[in-house]
C-alpha cells in the first residue's frame, strides 16, 4: 500500500479515553426482514396414522426416531390422549407430555412459565424438535407464548380443538396471556410452523362451545362477507357439534369463508402495524367484560355483547339500516348467543375505550359495520353515543330479559 493511501497507526495506551465524535455521532443503521411463512390445513383423520400430516409437522418419517412435547388441554388429553399416543408410537415420535388447564383462568404468564420448565426438562432440542400444542385457544396461547420465549423462540405446531381455536385463535401468529386484569396484556408475535385442523374434533365439544365459536364467524360475516351472513342467517339455528365434525357442504363453505377471510385480513398485517384492524370488531369493550362477568363468560359470548353495541352505534350514525341491525342482532340471538349482559353499563363501555385508546396508540380505532359486509374506523364515539347504544340494545331485548349465560 501507497504512503499517500496508507492510514498511520496511533497506539493506544491501555485503560485510555478515546476522543469520540462530538454530536452528531457515530451512526448506523441495522435492517432485517423476517420471513414468515407458515401454512393452515384443513385435514380430516388427523389421528389416523395413515395420514402423515402431523407426522411430517413433527420432523417425523416413520423410520428414525425424533421427539416432541406435547402441551395439551387437560379435558382433550383426557378424550383423544390414547388415540394421539398411538399415533406418535405409529411414526416414532417419542412424545412428552405437558397437560394444562384450557380455562380462562388458567391464561397467565405462570402457565406460560410452566410450560417452558416442561421444555428444560425434556431438553428439547432449539431447532429440530417441536412444540405441538393441542387444544382450544387458552391453551394455544399459553404454549405458543411459552414456545417463543423459551430460548428466544422454539418451533411449535397448532392443532386447534373448538371452533374459535380453528377458524380465529390457532390460525395467527399472536400470543398472549392474561395479567393485571387485563386480558391478552402479555404477549408476542410467533407464528407456529403449521396450524391443522381437523373438524372431527368438533364431535366432543359442547354445545355452548360450538355457538362460542359462531360468534367470530359471525364477526366475519358482519365486516368482510355478506355472503357469509346470509348463509348463517340460513342455518345457524341447525348448527351443532355433529353437524360441524360431518364437514358437509354448506357447513365447508361456512369454515371456508372464515378461515380465508381472517387470513385475508391477518396476512398484510400481521405484525399490527396498521391499528386499524378490521377483524377488532367486537373487541373494543368485551376483554372488559369477558374478564368481569360472573359468572364467567366464554370469548365468543363477550364478544357478542360487544358487537350488539357496536351494531347499535352503526345504525345510530346511519351507517346500517334499521332493518339490518335487526337482521345482525336476531342472528345473534338465533345462535344462542347472549346480546346484553348487566356487567354492561356506560360507565364500563367508557372504561373499556378509554383502554382500548390506549391499545390502538392513542386514538378509538373502532371498527364498525358500514352495511352488512364491510366496515369503517371512527375515531370520535361519544358517551352519549355508547348510552344510546344500550338503550338500542335494551329496547330490542328488555332489561328483565338481558341474556345472561
Amino acid at each position: 500500500m501507497s504512503s499517500s493511501t496508507s492510514v498511520p497507526v496511533v497506539p493506544v495506551r491501555l485503560g485510555a479515553v478515546l476522543d469520540l465524535p462530538k454530536p452528531p455521532g457515530m451512526h448506523w443503521r441495522v435492517q432485517a426482514t423476517q420471513l414468515i411463512d407458515y401454512e393452515v390445513s384443513v385435514t380430516r383423520n388427523l389421528l389416523s396414522p395413515n395420514n402423515s400430516a402431523l407426522a411430517k409437522a413433527c420432523g417425523a418419517d416413520g423410520r428414525r426416531p425424533t421427539r416432541c412435547l406435547v402441551v395439551i388441554d387437560s379435558a382433550v388429553h383426557a378424550l383423544y390422549g390414547e388415540r394421539l399416543q398411538s399415533y406418535f408410537d405409529a411414526w416414532r415420535i417419542e412424545a412428552h407430555w405437558e397437560p394444562v388447564q384450557g380455562d380462562e383462568g388458567a391464561k397467565s404468564l405462570e402457565a406460560a412459565v410452566a410450560v417452558t420448565g416442561a421444555m428444560n426438562r425434556m431438553g428439547i432440542l432449539r431447532r429440530t424438535e417441536k412444540v405441538v400444542a393441542v387444544g382450544g385457544g387458552v391453551v394455544l396461547d399459553v404454549a405458543g407464548m411459552a414456545a417463543s420465549i423459551y430460548r428466544r423462540g422454539v418451533p411449535y405446531i397448532r392443532v386447534p380443538t373448538t371452533l374459535v381455536g380453528q377458524i380465529d385463535a390457532g390460525i395467527g401468529v399472536k400470543t398472549g396471556v392474561n395479567h393485571g386484569h387485563h386480558k391478552n396484556r402479555l404477549g408476542t408475535y410467533s407464528a407456529p410452523e403449521s396450524a391443522l385442523i381437523d373438524p372431527e374434533f368438533l364431535r366432543t365439544l359442547p354445545q355452548r362451545h360450538v355457538v362460542n365459536g359462531l360468534a367470530e364467524i359471525i364477526k366475519m360475516a358482519l365486516i368482510k362477507d355478506a355472503a357469509l351472513f346470509e348463509l348463517l342467517e340460513s342455518m345457524v339455528a341447525d348448527i351443532t357439534a355433529e353437524v360441524l365434525a360431518r364437514h358437509g357442504s354448506a357447513t365447508g363453505e361456512v369454515l371456508f369463508r372464515a378461515i380465508s377471510g381472517m387470513l385475508d385480513e391477518l396476512e398484510p398485517n400481521l405484525w399490527e402495524d396498521d391499528l386499524e384492524r378490521a377483524v377488532d370488531y367486537g373487541h373494543t369493550f368485551s376483554p372488559s367484560l369477558e374478564l368481569l362477568a360472573d359468572p364467567p363468560l366464554l370469548h365468543g359470548e363477550a364478544v357478542t355483547v360487544d358487537m350488539a353495541i357496536c351494531v347499535a352505534l352503526a345504525c345510530n350514525r346511519g351507517l346500517l339500516s334499521t332493518v339490518d341491525a335487526d337482521r345482525a342482532i336476531g342472528l345473534m340471538r338465533d345462535a344462542g348467543l347472549p346480546t346484553a349482559h348487566p356487567v354492561f353499563t356506560a360507565e364500563l363501555l367508557e372504561r373499556a375505550l378509554g383502554d382500548a385508546v390506549k391499545h390502538r396508540d392513542g386514538q378509538q380505532r373502532v371498527p364498525l359495520t358500514n352495511g352488512i359486509g364491510s366496515a369503517v374506523f371512527v375515531n370520535d364515539i361519544t358517551t352519549d353515543e355508547l348510552a344510546a347504544a344500550l338503550f338500542f340494545v335494551e329496547e330490542r331485548q328488555g332489561v328483565s330479559e338481558r341474556a345472561i349465560v
